[in-house]
């Protein structure tokens, strides 16, 4: 059993109870194989791309149809769809950046841009994949608001735990931590202060039944570049 497949499996259940609706993972194979691990165990209403514009099927190759821009901006307009972003860095209240890192004058780096961040965070339910939970990404302040946090910010799973903002104040609490992985450790990789609960569960394993799926969508074992 790999982190991955925990990864995976915390993505996906990001889409439990959304029916019909496009679930679009972003940003390599982690919310890809979770959007469609989903729709192939206890979500099978759910519509998923290759993560461009082909409607996947239930088995590797298998298309069912095209899915064109217009036709994606339509769904996502009308908060039809569901989607896994990434996230250069994310704050207490999961406002997120993807356009530059330092001040916006005289940037340290310059990333994506805002893309469409702002109309998926404002118009549908949207997730976040953080490949490497640490201070750098989990921020007291983001340096540009790309993405803005509130109630469409369903989860945000990352290498070390899952969260969420289900609080009074809408500001970032621990839901569980992945196998081998305690509280401190997350706590220490987060820069700002985590609402925790005093009884943090473990992520869930991937069941039998899971694993064979996975097995089955990645026989090439891409999920293993986690």
């Amino acid at each position: 059993m790999s982190r991955a497949d925990v990864c995976v499996v915390a993505c996906a259940e990001a889409f439990r109870g959304d029916g019909e609706i496009v679930a679009a993972g972003i940003g390599g194979p982690i919310t890809l194989l979770a959007a469609r691990l989903a729709r192939m165990t206890f979500e099978p209403d759910l519509i998923t791309t290759d993560g461009v514009c082909l409607l996947t099927g239930d088995a590797p190759g298998v298309v069912e149809g095209w899915l064109p821009f217009r036709e994606h901006l339509w769904l996502v307009l009308n908060g039809r769809r569901h989607v896994f972003l990434g996230a250069s860095q994310i704050d207490r209240f999961g406002n997120t950046n993807i356009s530059c890192i330092g001040p916006w004058e005289r940037p340290k780096a310059q990333l994506l841009g805002v893309r469409g961040a702002p109309g998926n965070t404002v118009c549908c339910p949207t997730s976040y994949w953080i490949p490497k939970h640490s201070p750098r990404v989990f921020v007291e302040q983001v340096d540009m608001v790309s993405g803005v946090g509130g109630p469409m910010i369903r989860r945000v799973v990352t290498n070390l735990a899952v969260l969420d903002l289900r609080t009074p104040d809408g500001s970032m609490r621990l839901v569980s931590v992945h196998p081998g992985v305690d509280v401190a450790e997350v706590v220490q990789a987060t820069g700002f202060d985590l609402v925790v609960p005093p009884d943090v569960p473990t992520t869930r394993l991937p069941t039998d039944d899971e694993r064979r799926v996975l097995e089955t969508l990645d026989p090439g074992n891409l999920r293993e570049a986690l």
